[in-house]
């Protein structure tokens, strides 16, 4: 089954959160089919805290891809920041 979920990065007590598309036998850190965004939880007012390329997101979504929560949750609040 292919996923949409979070990869980490970044350093210690700086993460920073690649939003990619994998399959689900891999490790979080490992192999991903596509990155589609990004999420910085320590972001400035003046750097952007999350992107999703939402063309990519719908894509995924129609060939089966189930998203997990927490990108749900981030999906959500892009949403209203863009509103």
């Amino acid at each position: 089954m292919v996923v949409i979920r979070l990869a980490r990065g970044g350093a210690k007590a700086r993460p920073f959160f690649n939003i990619v598309v994998a399959d689900k036998r891999t490790r979080r850190d490992g192999r991903f089919i596509e990155r589609i965004g990004f999420y910085n939880p320590i972001a400035t007012a003046s750097e952007e805290s999350i992107r999703i390329a939402q063309d990519r997101l719908t894509y995924w979504k129609s060939v089966g891809a189930q998203s997990s929560p927490t990108v749900d949750r981030l999906i959500d609040q892009a949403a209203k920041k863009a509103a």
